[in-house]
């Protein structure tokens, strides 16, 4: 396993996280998660590939994957060993406090987090959208204040436009509050659109990307047409506005990742996650493991040196669209 600084911060993750919302309640919401018994040898693969960076959110199994999260660290790994990051926005309840991101909601989410993940910090505590009902300058000074309280060690921000993170940025900085280190964005070969104006803004600044989907929930990682997982099966073709989530004119980008990866004997799944960790904001892709060659593909990646040729040839079929914000 590699490691490096998450962003121009001090901390340090492993390059590939282990994303957790995979891992939950099945009565919850999502029949495809997996419970602690199923969830138990995962986890014990990510302690044994050095993968130390651990996500899951409050909103997954509706608090049931932090209960998992916090029990697995407790049975398989030290928690100083682990970097533990979990997310707040959506609802979790139908009080004041229940979503979004004032300042009630931020202390009130924090402190449940806690309690389900069994732990008296989180290492990166995360906004999961941006929230147009909360004045920035609420929010902010609310995280600056909960990592001042020492429940959270460091703050990040997820999927949102670049003025609104860059808004938040300056909020913080002119005020002297915490200023984010990570931005978890949706980036794959089929989601690009991060590259117009998010990414030279994290790369100013010195954050560090944490992509989600990664594989475009598997999209680029088997032949095209081909679904193998549960989960695959139950994922919308459309986001929540009713747009398409792929184009057909994705077939020539996982047409090319599946001819390089089989002129290499490779998996299709190591060609295109070795693209997404070429880019230099990338610190860690987040990868939704729920079988043992999710993370073991993740981690060979690493290993894995695309060509300029091969590059431009994934590249050049991708069509612009909507990114998946809300």
């Amino acid at each position: 396993m590699e490691y490096t600084r998450l962003g121009s911060s001090g901390l340090k993750v492993s390059r590939i996280a282990l994303g957790c919302m995979s891992f939950g309640d099945p009565a919850k919401r999502m029949r495809w998660v997996l419970d602690d018994d199923q969830a138990g040898p995962l986890f014990q693969q990510a302690v044994d590939l050095g993968i130390t960076f651990w996500d899951t959110a409050n909103i997954y199994g509706l608090g049931t994957s932090e209960e998992i999260v916090g029990r697995a660290i407790k049975r398989y790994v030290r928690r100083d060993d682990i970097v533990l990051a979990t997310k707040l926005f959506q609802p979790m309840g139908e009080g004041p406090g229940g979503a979004g991101l004032s300042r009630k909601a931020v202390m009130e989410q924090v402190d449940a987090s806690l309690d389900r993940l069994g732990t008296d910090y989180i290492d990166l505590y995360q906004i999961h959208r941006f929230d147009p009902e909360t004045p920035v300058e609420e929010t902010m000074e609310a995280l600056h204040d909960v990592v001042k309280a020492g429940k959270a060690r460091y703050i990040g921000a997820s999927s949102m436009w670049a003025w609104q993170f860059a808004t938040m940025q300056h909020t913080a900085q002119a005020n002297g509050w915490t200023r984010f280190i990570s931005m978890q964005d949706q980036y794959s070969l089929v989601h690009r659109e991060e590259e117009r104006e998010m990414f030279g803004l994290l790369a100013a600044q010195g954050v560090g990307s944490i992509p989600w989907s990664p594989l475009a929930a598997g999209l680029v990682a088997r032949p095209w047409g081909e679904k193998s997982t549960n989960r695959g099966q139950a994922n919308p073709v459309t986001d929540f506005n009713g747009r398409p989530l792929f184009l057909d004119s994705d077939k020539a980008i996982v047409d090319t990742v599946q001819h390089i990866a089989e002129s290499r004997g490779l998996p299709m799944a190591q060609i295109a996650m070795a693209w997404v960790l070429r880019n230099p904001v990338v610190s860690a892709p987040i990868v939704g493991a729920t079988k043992p060659h999710h993370l073991a593909d993740a981690a060979a990646a690493l290993d894995v040196t695309l060509t300029d040729d091969d590059v431009r040839s994934l590249e050049e079929p991708y069509v612009p669209r909507m990114p998946t914000y809300f």
